[in-house]
């Protein structure tokens, strides 16, 4: 037979019936009262013929008590379906089991990161994209370094990513280090705050210029991230041709068109060499579609395991019922019982 419905279905939170069929039988308590009052009503009953004075007198404890003996048999039938019915306790434990990576963001944050070929500029279409990158990792380590013509480390690899992010948040190109770029330097202090990291260690640096200030050349930087099994993916982000760029000069702030020049071989090589890719960042819609490449790439190893676990509720409606039958039956045959005298 099949069920309604609403009753395959029937589950409150982690409460649920194993056999809803059962309350099927709820359908005859109308029933049962029908056949109740029909037998009721065949009773001879006295009559007066002025009952007026007897309506304000209020009705005996065993007047009362008799009344009740159905409701108690109804009651204790009731619980005896839910009872049969099966109610459960039913809830799943999950356990999460992840083998994070940790990664390093390298960020150039020199002046030129102002300029406009990305919207609003390159620094902050960069920011938005790591941030978004930071919140679909939640399993990893990630640090935060900057670099212009010198390096510094903003947030070493920290599982705290709102703390991360707030960070991230606060960067801003020019002013906040020597200007310049530095690749070698950056890429040798983001080396140093992930080579410590678990089996899988990643950086992702990002430029828009070409390597015009160091203390670390590059090629040293390349083989002490090689050294340490550091991957490394970098990005060029900037336009071709020319971008607008803003120039504070003695007459102000003034908007000029200057030559993009990024040093994609090294790039091309830093990455090649620790087994990373190379990616060009033309616009935001290109950037952004880099850092969902390389999210892709370095899949987070997370395996989810759950129990099962399920606790009978029946017991409580099978003591109730008893307890209301064993209630009707000593008012019936100990209270409500007449003794007739020889």
């Amino acid at each position: 037979m099949k069920l309604p419905s609403f009753l395959e279905t029937m589950s409150i939170g982690e409460w649920r019936l194993a056999q809803p069929e059962a309350l099927l039988l709820l359908l005859l308590l109308p029933v049962l009262w029908w056949v109740h009052a029909r037998r009721s009503g065949t009773q001879t009953a006295l009559r007066l013929p002025a009952t007026a004075v007897f309506r304000n007198l209020r009705p005996s404890a065993r007047v009362r008590a008799e009344k009740a003996l159905p409701y108690l048999r109804t009651l204790a039938l009731v619980a005896m379906i839910t009872a049969l019915a099966r109610p459960q306790e039913h809830h799943v434990s999950e356990y999460i089991e992840s083998e994070g990576i940790d990664i390093v963001l390298a960020v150039d944050v020199s002046g030129s990161m102002l300029a406009e070929d990305l919207q609003p500029n390159r620094l902050e279409a960069a920011k938005r994209v790591a941030a978004d990158f930071i919140r679909r990792r939640p399993a990893d380590r990630i640090g935060l370094v900057i670099f212009s013509g010198e390096s510094f480390t903003q947030v070493p690899a920290t599982m705290d990513h709102n703390a991360l992010l707030q960070n991230l948040e606060v960067l801003r190109a020019g002013g906040m280090l020597t200007d310049g770029t530095a690749i070698g330097d950056g890429l040798a202090t983001a080396v140093d705050r992930v080579r410590s990291g678990g089996k899988s260690k990643v950086i992702v640096l990002m430029t828009d210029g070409v390597n015009n200030r160091e203390h670390i050349s590059p090629g040293t930087a390349l083989q002490i991230a090689k050294t340490f099994g550091v991957k490394v993916y970098t990005i060029g982000i900037g336009t071709t041709g020319t971008a607008l760029v803003s120039i504070q000069t003695p007459y102000g702030v003034e908007k000029m068109r200057q030559d993009v020049q990024i040093d994609e071989p090294l790039l091309r090589q830093i990455a090649s060499g620790t087994g990373g890719r190379y990616f060009r960042a033309t616009d935001n819609a290109s950037l952004q579609a880099i850092y969902g490449d390389i999210d892709r790439l370095e899949k987070q190893k997370i395996e989810t395991t759950s129990e099962e676990h399920t606790r009978e509720w029946a017991w409580p409606f099978l003591v109730a019922a008893a307890v209301l039958l064993l209630a009707e039956l000593l008012l019936r045959w100990a209270w409500l019982q007449t003794v007739e005298a020889d």
